[in-house]
């Protein structure tokens, strides 16, 4: 059996060409009989879809990732990984490298290439908290996250009204405001509080 697995872990990554949605389809074009998607960092080799599909895969059985960051991004674990599989009789084959064979050369491609995925990871977090860093420097009210959204009372009081009336639906009043469903219901915890 041929079994496809998609990681992502931000919904930013779709910015990046690596969303799920494209991550399967490459998979099932690449003829995945069946593919696993879960929305997890890489840093950590137990991810419980990831974990539930190395249970699931027998001897001849054939694993297919997009890229091998999709895999690991920890060296030591995706390294440990791939050898299990490949001493369990399960191929491993990473869409933009090709089949991972169990030789020295193969060995040293995917060591070298995690080594490069965890390099680049490392990057990331080190430029994000100098630029965190630097923000908060600059400016002594920075706070992480999102901006508060702000939502005008009145109007929101209103719509609140409608919508209890069953004038509006909760899709309605948020299409209106601009605002998420979670944050409607936010909101509505907050004036209840």
């Amino acid at each position: 059996m041929i079994y496809g697995y998609a990681r992502v872990s931000t919904d930013g990554q779709a910015r990046d060409g690596n969303s799920l949605n494209g991550q399967t389809a490459d998979l099932i074009a690449a003829g995945c009989e069946q593919v696993f998607t879960e929305h997890y960092t890489g840093t950590k080799m137990d991810r419980p879809v990831f974990t539930e599909l190395l249970n699931k895969l027998q001897s001849g059985d054939r694993l297919v990732v997009v890229k091998l960051d999709r895999f690991a991004r920890t060296a030591a674990g995706g390294i440990e990984c791939i050898r299990s599989l490949l001493d369990r009789g399960v191929s491993v084959h990473i869409l933009n490298m090709g089949l991972i064979d169990n030789t020295p050369t193969g060995k040293l491609m995917v060591t070298m290439l995690l080594a490069f995925a965890e390099f680049e990871r490392d990057m990331i977090v080190e430029r994000t908290m100098t630029g965190k860093a630097i923000a908060k420097a600059n400016n002594p009210e920075y706070r992480e996250g999102r901006k508060e959204i702000e939502i005008d009372e009145q109007v929101f009081a209103e719509l609140r009204e409608k919508n209890k009336k069953g004038l509006m639906s909760v899709s309605e009043c948020c299409e209106v405001l601009n605002i998420s469903r979670g944050t409607w219901y936010n909101r509505l915890k907050e004036c209840a509080a």
